[in-house]
């Protein structure tokens, strides 16, 4: 049996002729958007319409229903927020871990917490530095869990070479490393820095949203500017 919904002569014929009803035209999504438009656009000429039909004491006893439930809105999300973080382990300080505790720390730090772990050794004057910075932000952001160990403990034989090296996991998932002075922008790394540098791995709510490392480009052009020629 033919398709009567097909595009084909005969079923042009026995449209023409009333046997098959017409097909319905498809809607593109242009047509679509523009029905959105024209709704919203609908919907907000008849709000305006039923604002000017109010008088003054109309207008301040909507004004105070419509601020309330913003307010009451702001409020239920704010009283969830709050409940979630209650809900949180909290842990503001930096831990000394050994290689027996890596798993229980790390990858068994549960749901939705963030660990950043520094593998160090004595002596190097970053990792020194990065210890520093650890036990600010560990403080700072108490919701993500910071500890450090002695390379040695929880690698055997972790290359000296690539002292510091922060590691960064989620829910036991290892995010992202850094590996060497390099990746971490050696002994001029300010804890600004290393603060943003977490908070795009997203392992910190910072606010600090643009790198505040000095660019060298500028740096350049200042000092050329403070030159007598």
């Amino acid at each position: 049996m033919q398709n009567p919904n097909e595009d084909t002569e005969w079923n042009d014929i026995l449209r023409a002729k009333g046997i098959l009803p017409q097909k319905e035209k498809e809607i593109s999504e242009d047509e679509i958007v523009n029905m959105i438009e024209q709704t919203i656009q609908q919907k907000q000429q008849e709000k305006d319409k039923q604002l000017s039909e109010l008088d003054l004491d109309g207008l301040d006893e909507l004004e105070d229903s419509e601020d309330e439930a913003v307010i009451e809105e702001y409020r239920r999300k704010r009283i969830a927020e709050l409940k979630r973080l209650a809900e949180k382990p909290k842990f503001g300080d930096i831990r000394e871990v050994s290689g027996q505790d890596y798993v229980q720390e790390v990858n068994k730090a549960g749901e939705g917490i963030w660990v950043v772990i520094h593998l160090y050794k004595q002596g190097i004057q970053q990792c020194a530095l990065l210890n520093q910075y650890m036990r600010q932000l560990a403080a700072k952001f108490p919701y993500t869990k910071f500890i450090k160990a002695v390379a040695q403990t929880c690698i055997p034989n972790f290359p000296e070479r690539n002292l510091p090296s922060v590691f960064v996991y989620f829910e036991g998932d290892m995010k992202k490393q850094f590996i060497g002075s390099h990746e971490l922008r050696g002994t001029s790394l300010t804890v600004e820095e290393f603060e943003y540098i977490l908070g795009q791995v997203g392992a910190v709510d910072t606010k600090i949203t643009e790198d505040p490392r000095p660019k060298i480009k500028d740096k350049m052009f200042t000092d050329l500017g403070n030159n007598d020629w």
